[in-house]
């Protein structure tokens, strides 16, 4: 049986999550229990800031909401074990800022628990996605340039190693061969709906995804949107039967996309989003029309109010871009009573997004300076090529 279950059919339901699509007005209660996933209670969220030191707002906000086994990474933490942090990105095109935001959160597990970090540009899988069109000529330029937007973020260079599948592969082959052997083709069908017209790359694929989640004899930990952890749960299965732990994760909401508040952003739909190549004049222009919560005209709104729920500009404020936990409490109550207008409500949202991109645009350029310490010369980049070279 397909792991989806009823949410890939529409009249079962009324919100579709997969790892490719998200449609409708999702309902995360529904969603953990579909999953299986474990919402992250009062209990474990005040024992995951104290061993981290400090709060997160994407923590205290709930963005980051369910898990698998965070409360075996605090053991493994709270022993004296540690744990490592693995994510990845598929270098289908530009990143937009859905795209950058869960590695801006990976680099803050990584500064408060000094935690190694590995990074997957899974070009082999983009060009296989035959849907897409890519050339591998393509997939090796996005590869270089979604590197220099993940390096803007300032992760610690001798405790990340970047890597593209392509170029080392014969380092991650041999564990994908006992990945591979572990798993039958109808079970990688059921879990990620191949058919007979999948090309065999895409049905191999699976154990190389696998295999980052296996570097150390630690256990790991995933932070990534809700969407993606069906490609965990294989690992899961057979982690130990090779020697290695479960592999954990946490689990972040959906950035709503500029369109509605609904969904999530897709790169297919460029006005759903705010690329991080994006300049001012296009900032502007996208988050002007993006869907309000105000009412049709300024009287209405000073009389009825808005609804922040809705209204996407507020949303994204409190997503990531006002870290200030009373600053958005004033926004909220401000706009249900009609003092904010949504007006001024996205011109608020545009200085935080300008200001953003412009500082992370200023850093991509430096990090082209920087980009052999994450691939090759930094100190965990050094460690994981002399696997394959001495």
């Amino acid at each position: 049986m397909n792991i989806f279950g009823s949410q890939n059919r529409r009249e079962d339901s009324d919100f579709i999550v997969t790892p490719w699509t998200v449609e409708g007005e999702v309902d995360y209660n529904k969603l953990v229990e579909r999953f299986g996933t474990s919402i992250i209670d009062d209990k474990l969220m005040e024992r995951f800031v104290r061993a981290a030191g400090e709060d997160h707002h994407l923590l205290r906000r709930r963005i980051f909401f369910s898990h698998r086994d965070l409360d075996k990474v605090l053991d493994d933490w709270e022993n004296g074990r540690g744990f490592f942090l693995y994510t990845g990105r598929g270098p289908s095109g530009p990143m937009h800022i859905g795209h950058i935001i869960p590695f801006y959160f990976t680099k803050w597990l990584q500064d408060r628990f000094k935690a190694n970090i590995y990074i997957q540009l899974t070009d082999d899988e983009k060009f296989l996605e035959e849907s897409r069109g890519l050339t591998l000529e393509d997939t090796l330029k996005w590869s270089y340039e979604n590197t220099l937007d993940i390096i803007a973020v300032g992760l610690d260079p001798d405790k990340t190693f970047i890597f593209q599948n392509t170029e080392y592969i014969k380092n991650m082959y041999p564990i994908a061969l006992k990945v591979a052997r572990k798993i039958n083709f109808s079970w990688v069908r059921a879990v990620f709906g191949f058919t007979h017209e999948s090309n065999i790359g895409m049905i191999f694929y699976p154990a190389l995804q696998i295999v980052p989640a296996l570097f150390e004899k630690k256990r790991c930990l995933i932070p990534a949107a809700i969407d993606q952890d069906p490609y965990w749960r294989i690992q899961r299965d057979i982690a130990e039967s090779l020697g290695y732990y479960k592999t954990a994760a946490i689990h972040s909401k959906f950035l709503p996309p500029l369109t509605g508040p609904v969904g999530k952003m897709s790169a297919s739909r460029p006005e759903s989003a705010i690329y991080l190549n994006d300049d001012e004049k296009t900032v502007r222009k996208k988050i002007w029309v993006a869907y309000s919560g105000g009412q049709p005209t300024v009287e209405l709104h000073r009389k009825l109010g808005g609804n922040p729920e809705v209204d996407v500009a507020f949303q994204w404020l409190k997503f990531f871009f006002e870290p200030d936990d009373n600053k958005i409490k004033k926004l909220e109550e401000d706009y249900r009573m009609g003092k904010i207008l949504s007006g001024e409500m996205k011109t608020l949202l545009i200085e935080k997004v300008t200001a953003f991109l412009e500082e992370h645009q200023a850093k991509r350029e430096e990090a082209k300076e920087l980009l052999h310490l994450y691939k090759y010369d930094g100190e965990l980049a050094r460690e994981m090529w002399k696997k394959i070279h001495v």
